[in-house]
């Protein structure tokens, strides 16, 4: 089997037989419908980046290894559904396991860019294996090949003959020159590319046959869990592991960086034992900061805006913004298996290649001694970006000389896994003769520190994604034309672990600007609809907008203490609009009774699964603004679970959700994290609509 790992062109992998020694990072065929396994399958190896591998299997299915994690977002059903179109193969017998880590390509999951960046090679890895299908078809046959059509996951003749792909595919491999087109199907001949699809993985999950890392049963490994100290970035001064070591089930009791992790027969002789350990704790390094300090330390942080034109009126205002936790469901779980020379690793991770080097570099062994299976992963918000758990598992089972199931609790994860960084936020909006003549935008964040090990607060190695010190604003990219635009960013060190939380920086910028946007149409004595119509930019985000206000009623009567809300946001190639209404009777028991959200977000390959993205997003907004948030209390987090980790819950979603995706034919952009900041600041608007009040601390419950 020929791996073409840099080629600039789809390239034939030739049947050349397959020693199992293929280029470092590849992945051999799946299984034939015997059960073993043939290079003949291999059809067409994708692009130097993506390194995608399309296999027809005798069975007639057609396998493509994913290098993307799905994390409930939709991944798999959305390339399934790019290769069944140019294959014009059943939906159904369309396979997209994922790939493992590889030692070169793409296998970054993040920044909303899935989608985009495999449309066009996806498209292409399945014109080029549907045209080497139909040349096999034709040199069989003895038919030109023009003649021929494929439907069905099948080659069709003029006469009515078929044949599968599966027949054909030892064939179809070692043609290198197609009789036919290897092009992709303009948009207009799309069947499947923006029809509303059902997952394909739907069934799996309902039933509990979809596999997640604590459903595996890798031989040997033990349930592991881990005590973690009462503050962050704690360090232990001693441990009496007597009472623990005794008990029934316990295979071993490891110290290590993060904690004190116990290997037991069960998950409940592992935390029973855990509870029996007798650790003196020194405080972490944040043990005399609170809230109240890291809030000052932030506004003070805040860089100044400098002078306003002169002759003009200013609407200002300052606003908070808590730590939040990611929070996915599926708690943290990595299956690891160390070995002197070698290291095998079971976990849902984002940034896969990345995780490999770190945990050979933690472990001490080469990188190509270190195999990582990517497992699906019961959501994200980028919080599989980093690989603590993973790093943990590798170094816990290498301490243990036993493999390892360790699982994070779910206080684990909120009270030392990684979070949202708080922000604090400066705007001013200068306004003379009813328009905007200048918008000014600063804000400071707190920043991830590492002690002199490079060992973060939680004692894993330093991860190569995090949360960024300072970023760009969005402001900065022009989405009105309000003049003159400026603006800063500062940061302040904190020994608190922190990771890219769904639309990073954007969810709490974009929502600060467009609270400021309501504000300055409310000093203009202007509605905020007709005033963003007046003054956005894009004719994209000016055709969301209409259609949320259109669609939801902007401007109705609504009884005391209810109002409306609206907000807007540009990224990723895409576009998005929100309205939200609220019900605010009672204040601080707020309930968002109706959102709607219209985007742009070019060619939508699945527009059921990116209503769901949307949906998501908007319940992100309800619970950043409204209710969830993370407190610091003297150098400890606050909060443990859901029961003070105040999430959304059914009874918070709103009673009406529609979503309004807008026709295009440009090329996919993403979708992921777009919502987000629209959403939140629309909650925030209606919320301030409804009380009459201007919200500047979030959430609101703080």
């Amino acid at each position: 089997m020929v791996y073409s790992l840099a080629a600039t062109t789809l390239t034939v992998a030739a049947p050349l037989g397959c020693d199992g020694s293929t280029a470092e990072g590849a992945e051999k065929p799946a299984d034939g419908a015997d059960g073993t396994r043939r290079s003949s399958d291999v059809l067409v190896t994708g692009t130097d980046e993506e390194m995608l591998v399309l296999e027809v299997t005798q069975a007639n299915k057609i396998v493509v290894r994913l290098p993307r994690v799905e994390v409930g977002q939709g991944v798999t059903t959305a390339v399934a559904m790019m290769i069944a179109e140019e294959l014009d193969a059943r939906l159904a017998d369309v396979e997209i396991p994922l790939a493992e880590a590889r030692s070169k390509g793409n296998q970054y999951t993040g920044g909303s860019s899935s989608v985009s960046s495999l449309y066009g090679p996806a498209r292409q890895l399945a014109a080029m294996a549907r045209a080497k299908l139909v040349t096999a078809a034709s040199r069989r046959w003895h038919v030109p090949a023009r003649t021929l059509r494929t439907r069905g996951t099948r080659v069709i003749a003029p006469d009515g003959r078929m044949a599968t792909f599966g027949s054909l595919t030892r064939s179809a491999a070692p043609i290198t020159r197609p009789t036919v087109p290897a092009t992709p199907k303009p948009a207009s001949q799309h069947r499947l590319i923006g029809r509303p699809t059902n997952r394909i993985d739907a069934r799996d999950i309902v039933t509990g046959k979809a596999e997640y890392t604590g459903d595996l049963a890798v031989a040997g490994a033990k349930p592991t869990v881990v005590a973690r100290p009462p503050t962050l970035g704690g360090k232990i001064v001693s441990v009496d592991s007597t009472a623990a070591r005794a008990m029934p089930g316990v295979h071993a009791v490891v110290r290590f960086g993060g904690g004190v992790a116990v290997v037991a027969e069960t998950f409940h002789h592992a935390l029973q034992a855990r509870d029996a350990l007798r650790i003196k704790w020194a405080p972490g390094p944040l043990a005399g900061v609170s809230d109240s300090q890291i809030r000052s330390r932030l506004r003070a942080a805040v860089p100044k805006l400098g002078n306003p034109p002169s002759g003009s009126a200013q609407t200002e205002a300052e606003f908070e913004f808590a730590f939040v936790s990611h929070a996915p469901m599926e708690v943290l779980t990595a299956v690891a298996d160390v070995r002197p020379q070698r290291a095998e690793i079971w976990f849902s991770s984002q940034t896969p290649m990345s995780a490999r080097e770190d945990i050979a570099s933690t472990i001490g062994v080469p990188a190509s001694k270190v195999r990582i299976h990517v497992m699906r992963g019961g959501g994200s918000f980028g919080r599989r970006l980093n690989h603590d758990a993973a790093i943990e598992a590798a170094v816990i089972s290498k301490k243990a000389r036993l493999p390892v199931k360790l699982m994070w609790s779910r206080t684990d994860d909120i009270r030392h896994g990684r979070m949202r960084p708080a922000s604090h936020h400066r705007v001013r909006a200068s306004h003379a003769q009813g328009r905007v003549v200048a918008f000014a935008h600063a804000t400071a964040s707190v920043s991830e520190s590492f002690d002199g090990r490079g060992l973060s607060a939680q004692g894993g190695a330093r991860s190569a994604v995090r949360a960024p010190a300072a970023a760009p604003l969005p402001s900065e990219s022009g989405l009105y034309n309000f003049g003159r635009l400026s603006g800063d960013s500062g940061s302040i060190e904190l020994a608190v672990p922190l990771g890219a939380w769904r639309s990073v920086d954007s969810g709490t910028v974009r929502t600060a600007e467009e609270i400021v946007v309501d504000e300055v149409a409310r000093a203009l004595g202007k509605d905020p609809v007709a005033f963003r119509r007046t003054t956005l930019r894009s004719k994209a985000v000016k055709a969301v907008l209409d259609k949320v206000a259109t669609a939801g009623k902007w401007g109705r009567n609504l009884p005391r203490g209810h109002g409306q809300g609206v907000a807007v946001h540009e990224e990723y190639g895409s576009c998005v609009a929100c309205l939200v209404e609220i019900d605010a009777v009672d204040p601080k028991n707020p309930r968002v009774t109706k959102v709607v959200m219209a985007a742009d977000v070019g060619t939508a390959v699945n527009p059921r699964g990116l209503e769901a993205q949307l949906m998501g997003t908007a319940v992100d907004g309800i619970s950043t603004v409204l209710r969830a948030g993370l407190h610091i209390d003297k150098g400890a987090v606050r909060e443990s679970s859901f029961a003070d980790f105040h999430y959304a819950r059914q009874r918070h979603a709103p009673l009406h959700f529609e979503a309004h995706i807008l026709p295009s034919r440009r090329e996919p952009g993403g979708a992921g994290e777009l919502g987000v900041p629209a959403a939140a600041g629309a909650v925030a608007n209606a919320y301030a609509r409804a009380t009459g009040t201007k919200p500047r601390r979030f959430p609101l419950n703080f």
